[in-house]
């Protein structure tokens, strides 16, 4: 991956334009019509047919002391995420004559904090729009948000007696939660359960699917999948419900195939192998009505719309007409009525209603600089300088190998003592000199190198970003997942900076160099403006609602970011709806079981003890203390 160029950067180009950065960050490409460029130069979040400037809520988070890093939610995003997924659907089932309806549920697994999970089921509720659970605390969230009664919820996951106890209250309440039999251990303790409460339960059977699909997540399907029940274990259960008399309570069928299937024939060919389950479990006898088709819608992170594992090559109507033309025709030719249908999109639903801001703390460039000359010049330094003498495109290669020995052969020396620091020094900037000017002679030149290819990534700024990817980004580090990532202000300038991103941990793998590419796919940077003094810089990590929350870690002890959820208005204004405030430094000692008022009473003796050992003086001693209580009730991160 060599660094990119922006064709409006170089010289004798007309002056930049909005659309040129629009085309060079790719926002409209994987934006999902959400994000957008004003004439001043600022991302802007659209919805309600009007825009609002990423900058003028980063501007009132400040006012309310919310300082960098901060999660943005917008609310806005969500409910209308949520509205077209169900409204997607139901178009495509009157297109299609498909005799039945459509139940969305939220997989809580994909983003549990409350403000998502309770936005879901308020705006939701218009759609019956249900949640999956894959556990007792997701079970408990969903019993506590949800409202209307006839809401779906769908219990996957291992199941004990007391998630099952759950389930079957909910029942009660009036809910259609069904439990979904993963393995065959779990069909004794649902009916043992259910007898024992004298509730009668709703049955799913999750089915190994076999058809394969592409993607990071295809694992899920397949004989080896750690979920589902095998063609013999599905007979078990039927005969075994027969048995007991409650065929009759064995209603869904859930097939997954895989989350983020990026390709919509895939989902097609594993929607036939779904309906072949179906039938033959309402031949078995069944009373089935619901088919659960699991995940996998898909967000286009890149934009390039193909079948590559981190885009689809489909839309969200796409996918809706593929899966109801294909349940319909599947069925009609089975003579079955249709089934209630059911799909578990989270991340579709919840990726593009977050967004990462945060500021630039500094930058590292690898450019030479002036420097004064040494006493006595070495022999070393005067054949770096005549490098430059014979510098053409004709020599760059051999420039290239002289400068890497001469510069080498000082850093040894260096290493035994026989040059000083200030000539490694001298010798370091003439070595940048000659590599800078190398990679402005690449642009003019008919063939480049293997060797040269990629220097202008070696040479590019480290721009040292106010956030942690371990706790906010944790994908890009565990699975090399790509988000979009742009300045969100400035853009009517052009960016004349390329850039990797490091954070604020102590750690190397603590960099982002994959970025979105919108001609090559990816690339080892990313173009960015220049710092200017006095002035913050603020950078958008986007699409991040999906799993990058609850995944994230305490490394160094960087805690939850500040967050805020802000819905828009009409008239372009927006409200603050809510804030939460980041873990503290006492917050995150506490998980990792520091007791702070034990701390502080530690910190206490010892400074109590340089006063008795008059190391320090008792106004000394308190101004110490104040800071340590300070601190204690601090942000983790980088503050202004």
């Amino acid at each position: 991956m060599e660094q990119r160029t922006s064709r409006s950067m170089a010289s004798g180009h007309p002056p930049w334009t909005i659309e040129q950065a629009a085309d060079l960050y790719g926002i409209h490409r994987w934006a999902n019509d959400y994000f957008g460029l004003n004439s001043d130069g600022n991302v802007t979040a659209k919805t309600l047919n009007t825009q609002v400037p990423l900058l003028d809520i980063i501007h009132g988070m400040a006012e309310r002391d919310l300082q960098m890093p901060v999660l943005l939610r917008i609310e806005n995003i969500l409910d209308a995420q949520l509205c077209r997924l169900n409204e997607a659907f139901r178009n495509a089932i009157d297109e299609c004559g498909y005799q039945n309806r459509y139940r969305g549920v939220y997989p809580i697994k994909v983003n549990q904090q409350a403000q998502v999970v309770e936005e879901i089921a308020d705006f939701g509720a218009r759609y019956q729009h249900g949640f999956e659970v894959g556990s007792k605390p997701e079970m408990i969230a969903a019993l506590s948000t949800l409202k209307e009664p006839g809401s779906l919820i769908i219990c996957n996951g291992y199941k004990d007696a007391e998630f099952i106890e759950l389930g079957l209250n909910a029942v009660q309440l009036g809910f259609e939660c069904y439990f979904v039999v993963e393995t065959p251990t779990e069909l004794p303790i649902i009916l043992e359960r259910s007898r024992a409460l004298g509730i009668e339960p709703l049955i799913g059977i999750r089915a190994k699917m076999t058809s394969a699909v592409s993607g990071h997540w295809n694992s899920t399907s397949g004989d080896r999948s750690v979920f589902g029940l095998t063609s013999t274990q599905m007979i078990h259960a039927v005969d075994r419900l027969r048995d007991e008399g409650m065929l009759h309570c064995l209603k869904l069928l859930h097939c997954h195939l895989g989350s983020q299937i990026p390709n919509i024939r895939d989902i097609r060919s594993g929607i036939v192998e779904a309906c072949r389950y179906y039938a033959d479990l309402v031949s078995e006898g069944a009373a089935m009505t619901h088919l659960d088709l699991g995940g996998g819608l898909a967000i286009d992170y890149t934009g390039a719309q193909t079948n590559d594992g981190q885009s689809r090559n489909y839309s969200l109507e796409e996918y809706c007409e593929g899966i109801v033309d294909t349940l319909k025709t599947s069925f009609d030719n089975c003579g079955i009525a249709h089934p209630v249908i059911i799909t578990e999109s989270g991340r579709a639903t919840v990726a593009y209603s977050s967004v990462l801001l945060f500021n630039v703390l500094d930058v590292t460039t690898f450019e030479p600089v002036a420097l004064p000359a040494a006493d006595i010049e070495r022999p070393e330094l005067k054949h770096l300088r005549d490098v430059f003498s014979y510098l053409t495109p004709e020599r760059v290669q051999e420039c290239y190998n002289d400068a890497h020995y001469y510069r080498d052969e000082i850093r040894e020396q260096f290493k035994f003592g026989q040059i000083d620091l200030r000539t490694r020094s001298i010798a370091e900037n003439l070595f940048l000199d000659i590599l800078q000017r190398i990679a402005n002679l690449m642009d003019s030149m008919d063939r480049v190198p293997p060797d040269l290819e990629g220097l202008r990534t070696s040479l590019a700024d480290i721009y040292y970003g106010n956030f942690s990817l371990f706790q906010s980004l944790p994908d890009i580090w565990a699975i090399e997942q790509l988000f979009p990532i742009m300045p969100v202000h400035r853009l009517q300038e052009a960016p004349t900076r390329q850039a990797v991103l490091a954070d604020i941990t102590c750690d190397c793998d603590g960099k982002i160099d994959r970025f979105i590419d919108p001609w090559e796919g990816t690339a080892a940077t990313l173009p960015l403006h220049p710092l200017k003094e006095g002035e913050e810089y603020y950078l958008g990590v986007f699409l991040v609602g999906a799993y990058q929350e609850i995944l994230g870690d305490l490394h160094n002890l960087f805690g939850d970011t500040n967050v805020v959820s802000v819905r828009l208005n009409r008239d372009g204004s927006f409200d603050f709806v809510k804030e939460i405030y980041g873990d503290s430094i006492a917050d995150v000692l506490s998980y990792v079981e520091y007791q702070p008022k034990e701390l502080y009473k530690k910190f206490r003796d010892t400074a109590e003890q340089a006063v008795k050992d008059k190391r320090i003086s008792a106004s000394d001693r308190q101004r110490m203390m104040n800071t340590f209580n300070a601190s204690l009730q601090g942000y983790t991160y980088y503050e202004r």
